[in-house]
C-alpha cells in the first residue's frame, strides 16, 4: 500500500470514528420510542424520588448513583448493584425471598469463574465457526455450485448456513458470558474475548451490545425502563402511532431482520454501529471512543471479508448464516420474556427479584441447551446472578434453584416452559402477541 493510500485509509478511519461517536446530529430518535419519551422520563423522576424518601440506604446513594460507577467496558461496581437490589427488594416486597436468600439455595461453587474453563469453551466455538464457515465457502466457490442455477445452488447451500448460522449463536453466547464478566475477572480476557466473539465472529459491535443489555438486567419486566425488549399494552393498540401499527401488521415477515433493525435503527434502544437514542444520553465522549473500537472491528470486519469475497460470496457465506444467528438470537431472547402468565412492574412495584422471577427457563432439549450454553434452560438464574454464575454453572445451579424454592414454598415463582418446537413457538408466539402484553398483566400496585 502506498503512502497516498494509507493517508485515504487513515482519513476515512478517522471520519468513522467521528461519525460513529457523534450521530446524534445525523439521525432521528428511534421512532418506537418517541411517544413513551415523556412516560419514561416521569417514571424515572419518580423512582429516584420514591428511592430517596424511603429507602434505609445513606440518602445519597441511590440506584441510579451506584449504575453510573459501571463503565461501559467492565463489571466493576456489580457487587455494589446487586447489594443494593436485595435491600431494596428487603424494603418494598415481601413477596418474593431476597437475593442474598437466593444466593444460599444455590452452591457456592456456582459463583466461581474459571478462566481456563471459559476460554476451553471459546475456543470450541471458535473452531466450530471457522470449520462450517470454511466448509460453506469451500462449496461456495466450487466449479459444482458455480455451474448450478440458482434454484439448485440455493438448496445445495441451505443446511451448511443454518449449521454456520448456529455455530454462530453458540460464538454470541460465549460473548455475552464476556459482556457480564463470566468468562474471567480479568476484563482484558473478558475484553479481547468478547470483541472477537461478537464484533469479529457474529458482527455485533461488542462494547455498545454490553452497554445496552447491562441495561435491560437493570431493569427486566419493568413497563418502562427494560431494555431489549418494548412493551405496548394491548388494550391501547388502536392508540399506536401509525409507524407502529404498521410493524404490527407486517410482522410475520421482519422475523429474520429485527436483530439487523436493532442494531442498525436504533429500535427500540439507540444505535449500536453508530450512537444515538437514549442508550447514549449524557455519555462522555471517552466512553463513546471506547465503545466506537468495537464498531469499527464489525465495520472492518465486514467490509474486509466483503472485499475478499465479493458481493454475491459474501452473501451466501457471511449474511445468509448471519440471519440465521439472529433469528435464535431474537427467538431465544423473545421467549424467554413473554409467557402467558408474565408480569410488568412500574415504579411502585417493581422490585429486582420479582422482576427476574418473570424471565422464563425454556428446555429446548438437552444438546441445544448445552450447545447453546444453557442460555435458555438456565436464564432465570443468569438474571438473578448475572455476573456472577458464569455459563457451565447454569445447569446445576438452576436445579439447587428449584430445590431451593420448592423447600422454601416459593415454587410458584419458577417459571419453566418445554418448547421442543421451538421455531413454530416464536411464530405461533410473536403473531399472537407481537409486543404486547396485556394491561392485567401489569402490576400497578
Amino acid at each position: 500500500m502506498d503512502l497516498s493510500s494509507r493517508k485515504r485509509l487513515m482519513t476515512l478511519l478517522v471520519v468513522l470514528t467521528l461519525l460513529i461517536v457523534d450521530s446524534s446530529a445525523l439521525a432521528p430518535t428511534p421512532p418506537n420510542r418517541s411517544f413513551l419519551r415523556d412516560r419514561n422520563a416521569r417514571a424515572a423522576a419518580n423512582s429516584v424520588t420514591r428511592i430517596a424518601a424511603t429507602s434505609t440506604t445513606p440518602a445519597s446513594t441511590t440506584l441510579p448513583d451506584v449504575v453510573k460507577k459501571l463503565s461501559i467496558n467492565s463489571v466493576d461496581g456489580t457487587a455494589e448493584i446487586e447489594d443494593f437490589i436485595a435491600k431494596e427488594d428487603l424494603r418494598l416486597k415481601e413477596k418474593a425471598p431476597s437475593l442474598s436468600k437466593i444466593r444460599r439455595m444455590l452452591p457456592p461453587d456456582a459463583f466461581e469463574i474459571d478462566t481456563p474453563t471459559s476460554l476451553m469453551y471459546f475456543g470450541l466455538d471458535l473452531a466450530f465457526v471457522a470449520a462450517s464457515i470454511t466448509g460453506l465457502y469451500a462449496v461456495v466457490t466450487s466449479d459444482l455450485y458455480r455451474s448450478l442455477p440458482f434454484y439448485e445452488q440455493a438448496p445445495m447451500v441451505a443446511p451448511l448456513q443454518v449449521l454456520s448460522g448456529f455455530a454462530m449463536w453458540c460464538m454470541w453466547c460465549i460473548g455475552h458470558d464476556a459482556g457480564h464478566g463470566t468468562v474471567s475477572q480479568s476484563k482484558t480476557i473478558s475484553r479481547i474475548v468478547g470483541e472477537i466473539a461478537h464484533s469479529v465472529v457474529c458482527l455485533t459491535p461488542y462494547v455498545p451490545w454490553q452497554k445496552s443489555h447491562l441495561k435491560h438486567h437493570l431493569n427486566h419486566n419493568h413497563l418502562d425502563r427494560d431494555y431489549s425488549h418494548q412493551w405496548f399494552i394491548r388494550e391501547e393498540k388502536d392508540d399506536l402511532p401509525l409507524a407502529f401499527k404498521a410493524s404490527y401488521w407486517t410482522r410475520n415477515f421482519q422475523l429474520p431482520i429485527l436483530y439487523l433493525v436493532y442494531l442498525l435503527a436504533g429500535v427500540p434502544d439507540g444505535g449500536h454501529v453508530y450512537f444515538y437514542g437514549r442508550m447514549w444520553e449524557n455519555e462522555s465522549t471517552e466512553e463513546k471512543m471506547n465503545a466506537a473500537w468495537s464498531s469499527l472491528i464489525s465495520i472492518a470486519t465486514a467490509t474486509g471479508l466483503w472485499h475478499l469475497m465479493g458481493t454475491a460470496d459474501f452473501a451466501v457465506t457471511i449474511m445468509a448464516p448471519w440471519l440465521v444467528c439472529s433469528f435464535w438470537l431474537f427467538m431465544v431472547t423473545y421467549l424467554q420474556h413473554h409467557s402467558d402468565d408474565g408480569k410488568l412492574y412500574t415504579d411502585d412495584t417493581w422490585t429486582f427479584v420479582e422482576g427476574g422471577f418473570q424471565t422464563v427457563d425454556r428446555d429446548y432439549g438437552k444438546w441445544v441447551n448445552r450447545m447453546s450454553h444453557h442460555m435458555m434452560d438456565g436464564h432465570v438464574v443468569h438474571h438473578l446472578f448475572f455476573a456472577k454464575v458464569p455459563h457451565y454453572k447454569l445447569e446445576d445451579a438452576t436445579v439447587a434453584l428449584q430445590k431451593g424454592l420448592e423447600e422454601s414454598g416459593k415454587i410458584h415463582l419458577y417459571k419453566r416452559i418445554d418448547t421442543p418446537d421451538y421455531t413454530q413457538e416464536i411464530i405461533k408466539q410473536f403473531d399472537e402477541n407481537w409486543f404486547f402484553i396485556n394491561e392485567a398483566q401489569v402490576v400497578r400496585e
